[in-house]
């Protein structure tokens, strides 16, 4: 796959988002990034077909994503501010895009004039809402193609209308039948009498793109269609699992990350100085102790073999014989076990000075878990482990 790059803020908003419990807006907090969107729309905006991952998260004005666009009449054009967050016209109830979006359309853009796509992204908890979703998403349409035009007058250029998109990605209560399945609603000539046809752009102004999930589990094969869409959203849209980073690290590459590099580097250094004295003190502590167990254990079972055999002369010389023999056995079986304790005694109270550090810094949490799992290879359930256990003890040492 052509893997696009992952902000920072997209990756912190996936971590925040692994329970999936408010999904309406906990999946808007994560669709809001540009190369979360354009794994979305590959698969379902029809003039991105061809088009690269990365083509189309460049396609996207960033600056145009919103999710405070009212769909009433009269007020789509209108975005809420934080000193008037509603509207009262006629007792009508306020309702908002998800998040609606400008994106460039390739296929009539030029170099001097870009012609873009309006598109809005409603992400549902249910499908089964007591009414037509479809319905719901034809009239959204009509208000964001209506909205293109602020006022309707006798010299109104209708030229300036372009294409509106409107994605409902449904989540729960789905027909068995019809889940993971992409349904696509556009205007189309059914009929012409006439010689000459009208081009398709002029009437196919409004799409409506339904996707179902409706169940934790996906298995469709790779030849499937939309597999990839159908897949991803599989994994973003519901609690996370253990292979979460792996699956997503597939479509979207967090390894070039500027801000998490340099946080893991940071990191790694103070832990490699501290590190460094752990590895000194306890290898100083464990010689010591190993030695002495070491000297005893050969001489009284030398002393109590040898002895009784053997004169003064054959027990010198045996002596040191055996003795160089039973040092190097068991040396060898001792050292294997020392670097073994030694080994994941150091990982552990490496996790833990990373962990204390990153409180003391005042770390987010969700930080902290990231860079565990990249830099000690662990799976988010034993991050947070190592998270809850470390803390707690520091709390408890703070509190007596």
């Amino acid at each position: 796959m052509d893997r696009l790059r992952g902000s920072m803020e997209a990756l912190s908003a996936m971590q925040v988002t692994s329970d999936m419990e408010g999904l309406d807006s906990q999946s808007k907090s994560l669709l809001q990034y540009a190369e979360v969107l354009a794994v979305i729309l590959r698969d379902t905006i029809t003039e991105y077909q061809g088009y690269s991952w990365k083509e189309i998260a460049e396609f996207i004005e960033v600056d145009s994503i919103t999710s405070t666009m009212e769909v009433s009449p009269g007020r789509t054009n209108t975005k809420i501010r934080s000193d008037a967050t509603e509207y009262n016209n006629l007792n009508e109830k306020t309702s908002l895009f998800d998040l609606a979006f400008r994106a460039k359309n390739p296929q009539i853009s030029t170099e001097d004039i870009q012609i873009n796509l309006h598109i809005d992204v409603e992400p549902q908890k249910t499908y089964d809402v007591g009414y037509p979703i479809e319905k719901r998403g034809v009239y959204y349409l009509a208000r964001r193609l209506s909205s293109q035009l602020s006022l309707v007058l006798r010299g109104t250029d209708y030229n300036l209308l372009t294409k509106c998109y409107s994605i409902w990605i449904c989540r729960d209560d789905i027909p068995k039948e019809d889940q993971y399945s992409i349904s696509v609603y556009e205007m189309v000539n059914t009929r012409n009498t006439a010689s000459n046809t009208v081009s398709k752009e002029n009437y196919d102004l409004m799409t409506l793109v339904v996707i179902k999930l409706g169940n934790t589990v996906y298995n469709g094969d790779k030849e499937d269609e939309g597999y990839e869409l159908l897949r991803f959203l599989n994994t973003i849209m519901y609690p996370h699992k253990d292979d979460f980073m792996s699956t997503v690290s597939e479509y979207i590459d967090f390894s070039d990350n500027d801000i998490l590099r340099e946080e893991v580097i940071r990191v790694s250094s103070i832990e490699q100085i501290k590190y460094e004295g752990m590895r000194e003190e306890l290898t100083k502590e464990l010689t010591e102790e190993l030695t002495a167990e070491l000297t005893e254990e050969i001489t009284a079972e030398l002393t109590e073999e040898i002895t009784a055999e053997l004169t003064e002369e054959i027990t010198a010389e045996l002596t040191e014989e055996i003795t160089a023999e039973l040092t190097e056995e068991i040396t060898a079986e001792l050292t294997e076990e020392i670097t073994a304790e030694l080994t994941e005694e150091l990982s552990r109270r490496g996790i833990q000075v990373l962990i204390l550090n990153n409180l003391a810094e005042k770390i987010p949490r969700e930080r902290t878990l990231i860079t565990l799992q990249m830099y000690y290879n662990l799976t988010e359930e034993k991050a947070k482990y190592y998270y809850e256990k470390f803390t707690s003890e520091e709390q408890n040492i703070i509190s007596v």
